[in-house]
């Protein structure tokens, strides 16, 4: 049991220490929690595992070293360390809109799957008891697997943020420019109204000018009438010719 267990610690710690040191950056400070949020809650899955395993095994007679036995305390450890290690990253990722929510569940089975295989080819020199990991090449293989598909996993996230921040910094471009474009349009129109204002006012100004002046005129011409000049005619036939 303790090969399986360090095996499991090597792998676990290695991917996922390799997935916050690539995370960091894109994930900003909530990258600096990530390596602390999955060693909690593989420690925590451990834990809720074990006594269910212990259980199984003492009452119900379970074999883990036989089938279907094995397969049953696999497939339930292996539910209780996926839904506790999907929540704690989803935790994380749930912070950050640039992330995907199923990374966790893909990160998640991806590592099981992993594992699984490691331990399936390596179970010819992990025993339940004795040292940690019977021999420095299976915990070379455990270590090395954890970092490659801490490697993968994570640069892919990575991949996925650099590409969604790209496309967020693009649509904020383009909303910047279009307010511009709006804000020039309504300049524009502003001062196009200003314009007809003025020209319109400067009109009716005319046509009040002129409008007095005839008034002027025409009382003139009344008083004239009425007081009688003879230069009146004279004036009248000056005004016609003007």
């Amino acid at each position: 049991m303790l090969d399986y267990l360090t095996a499991g610690i090597a792998f676990w710690m290695t991917l996922f220490g390799v997935q916050e040191s690539l995370l960091e950056f894109r994930l900003g400070y909530l990258g600096r929690y990530w390596f602390l949020a999955i060693s909690a809650s593989l420690l925590l899955s451990f834990l809720l595992s074990a006594p269910i395993t212990i259980a199984l095994i003492i009452k119900f007679g379970v074999d883990p070293f036989s089938f279907p036995g094995n397969v049953i305390l696999c497939a339930i450890a292996a539910v209780i360390f996926g839904g506790m290690l999907t929540f704690s990253q989803w935790l994380i990722l749930r912070q950050s809109e640039m992330t995907p929510r199923v990374f966790a569940v893909i990160n998640t089975v991806v590592g099981i799957i992993v594992y699984f295989l490691l331990v399936w080819i390596n179970e010819g020199t992990l025993e339940w008891s004795g040292n940690p990991i019977n021999g420095w090449k299976t915990a070379l293989i455990f270590l090395a697997a954890g970092a490659i598909t801490g490697a993968i996993t994570g640069k892919a996230l990575d991949f996925y943020c650099e590409q969604v921040e790209r496309r967020l910094i693009r649509l904020e471009r383009d909303r910047v420019e279009r307010e511009t474009r709006e804000r020039e349009r309504i300049e524009r129109e502003r001062i196009e109204r200003e314009n007809l204002e003025r020209d319109n006012l400067e009109r009716e100004a005319l046509e009040r000018k002129r409008i007095s002046r005839e008034i002027a005129l025409e009382e003139e011409r009344k008083w004239y009438e009425e007081h009688g000049d003879d230069d009146f005619d004279e004036y009248e036939d000056d005004e016609d010719e003007e």
